[in-house]
């Protein structure tokens, strides 16, 4: 299935083994990794970690859920799997799986499903179309970097705060100065909402913020420094022990590069006005640059803009409230994020958005 602008298998818990170490193989021969050539050809992956994805769904574990959502994220050059983080976009694909599958039953008409993350232990509400009892998949809702249009599905992320570490802001600090050997001291705000993200100003990385995925794949220098910066960060917010085991670890954090609105040209070669956005932004997810942006990092990305301080708030557009306007690769994203502060601790009720998904083939998959 396509969810957002993401794409996966999707499998039945009740066909995987009972035993979770063997999954990995499973999956890895399905999609098609280890592929040093990077294209995962012997697999049903596409060469990018956006399309490089499995989802299991599953009996709820927890009462106030519907069904149980595990994601992993294979990587494509390398001999492993991660389920240390949750995937926005094919959370999208999950409650329509659910109810064609016949996990669930629905009435024609508007259904939620309740969705339960088995990797960050967050519920997410998706809410979306039934008729006949399937989910409506045609519609007008459009969403960038996905050609064609859909029906639309709303995600509200409940309590996302804190999916990764435990906590919103995992060092209890809003900026933080990281000591990054050869680069100096570099300001980074350490966000914990849907998944870990460190995000810095593209200034301190020595680019304008519009570079495309191309551009930054091929500036070897800035891909080592976000690799060292954020394997710095990954240590501070404790995800991960070591410099050596950030590394290692290439799904959480994520990392994102922000700067003021200015105008852009998109993947597609249409051209973006400053004042239709209120923040640039760039994300780069498993070691690549994303051509979109990761829907869990933009979740994240409008709880930042939120907390006064942060590196995020400093580059959104003064005076932007309701959505925000991320600017991004493949066009302008509108995410919705509720940030307040309470008894001086900064909290995060919700986040929402809204995506498309669509079935594209079942059957089987030879591994």
């Amino acid at each position: 299935m396509r969810g957002g602008t993401s794409k996966a298998l999707m499998f039945h818990l009740r066909d995987l083994p009972t035993e979770r170490g063997e999954w990995d193989a499973l999956f890895l021969r399905a999609i098609g990794s280890p592929d040093p050539h990077g294209r995962q050809l012997n697999g049903m992956g596409g060469g990018v970690s956006s399309v490089s994805k499995v989802c299991v769904i599953g009996p709820p574990t927890r009462s106030d859920a519907d069904v149980d959502y595990t994601f992993a994220q294979v990587l494509v050059k390398d001999a492993r799997v991660d389920y240390s983080g949750n995937c926005g976009n094919m959370s999208s694909a999950v409650g329509p799986f659910a109810i064609d599958e016949r996990l669930l039953s629905a009435a024609d008409g508007d259904a939620i499903v309740r969705i339960h993350n088995t990797n960050t232990k967050k519920i997410i509400q998706a809410a979306f179309q039934v008729e006949g009892g399937e989910a409506c998949e045609e519609g007008d809702l459009a969403i960038p970097g996905v050609a064609g249009s859909g029906a639309p599905i709303r995600l509200d992320f409940l309590e996302p705060g804190g999916a990764t570490t435990g906590k919103l802001l995992p060092t209890g600090n809003v900026i933080d100065r990281l000591d990054i050997t050869g680069l100096g001291n570099i300001d980074a705000s350490l966000i914990d909402a849907a998944n870990a993200t460190v995000f810095v100003s593209a200034p301190s990385l020595g680019i304008t913020g519009i570079e495309l995925p191309d551009t930054l794949e091929q500036n070897h220098a800035v891909l080592e420094r976000i690799v060292a910066i954020r394997a710095a960060g990954s240590v501070a917010m404790g995800i991960t022990r070591d410099l050596a085991a950030a590394r290692l670890k290439t799904m959480v954090p994520f990392f994102g590069i922000v700067a003021p609105p200015q105008p852009f040209r998109t993947l597609s070669g249409e051209d973006i006005a400053a004042d239709a956005i209120d923040l640039t932004v760039r994300f780069i997810s498993n070691g690549q640059p994303h051509r979109a942006l990761p829907l869990t990092g933009s979740l994240c990305t409008a709880v930042a803009a939120r907390i006064q301080g942060s590196v995020v708030h400093h580059a959104v557009r003064a005076g932007a409230i309701g959505a925000l306007r991320l600017g991004m690769p493949s066009g302008v994203l509108t995410v919705d994020a509720s940030v307040a502060q309470q008894d001086g601790v900064w909290q995060t009720p919700r986040g929402s958005f809204y995506r498309t998904a669509r079935r594209l083939f079942d059957g089987y998959v030879y591994a």
